[in-house]
């Protein structure tokens, strides 16, 4: 009889290489003088990409980790996992579970229904690796397919996943409030004025949000 060994739930990242670090922090600071007065703030770069094993595994986690805290989802997480047996959440893992059980371990009732509909695409044959294979515009189309991936879940499995360099997520409030402070708004911007803003980092935007994101409060959006 086989047996199939499955990886521990321990979330496991890789800083960028350090020849794409260096080019990316190069151009910011040429190509912004605002930028490159973040990133002199900020420090060096060490935006981390994640090596979980699977891409379900890493979506899943995006969608926990949904408007809430960072700390809070983390708690959270760790519950999932717990529930799960102690390993990487696989398809079959949420689907043993009811919405009612997942919700026990802090889930939202909505998330875990997402959570559900995640896994049920998944198990009904929907190919999470051909994202790879595409460009970000598609892949985002194709994530956002299932229900409750909604096109921040998918930028930033794009971005801290699959390691996709120049993507704007303009609807995450800690890149808005980091661009209002950087900038002295007097609001937060409007998307459209981020993307002008921004499209002077391209093709770098992933790493400038990564920045952005430390500037405003010290921690990565996941």
């Amino acid at each position: 009889m086989t047996t199939t060994k499955r990886r521990t739930a321990e979330v496991r990242r890789e800083l960028l290489p350090a020849d794409v670090r260096r080019r990316a922090v190069t151009h910011l600071r040429g190509c912004d003088p605002v930028m490159a007065r973040v990133v002199e703030q900020v420090g060096p770069c060490r935006m981390e990409i994640d090596q979980s094993s699977t891409l379900f595994a890493a979506l899943s986690r995006s969608i926990l980790y949904q408007q809430i805290s960072g700390l809070a989802a983390a708690a959270i997480h760790k519950r999932l996992i717990a529930l799960c047996g102690g390993h990487e959440v696989h398809p079959a893992d949420i689907l043993a579970h009811s919405i009612d059980e997942l919700r026990a371990v802090g889930l939202s009732r909505q998330k875990a229904t997402y959570m559900h509909s995640l896994a049920e695409h998944v198990s009904a044959g929907l190919s999470l690796a051909s994202v790879r294979r595409v460009d970000d515009e598609e892949a985002i189309r194709r994530l956002t397919a299932v229900k409750g991936v909604g096109r921040w879940t998918a930028e930033i499995l794009l971005m801290f996943r699959l390691g996709r360099l120049d993507l704007l997520p303009v609807a995450d409030y800690g890149i808005q409030k980091a661009m209002q402070k950087a900038y002295g708004m007097r609001s937060l911007p409007r998307p459209k004025r981020m993307r002008r803003i921004a499209a002077a980092w391209s093709p770098y935007r992933t790493v400038a949000c990564w920045y952005l994101w430390r500037f405003i409060d010290g921690e990565a959006a996941v």
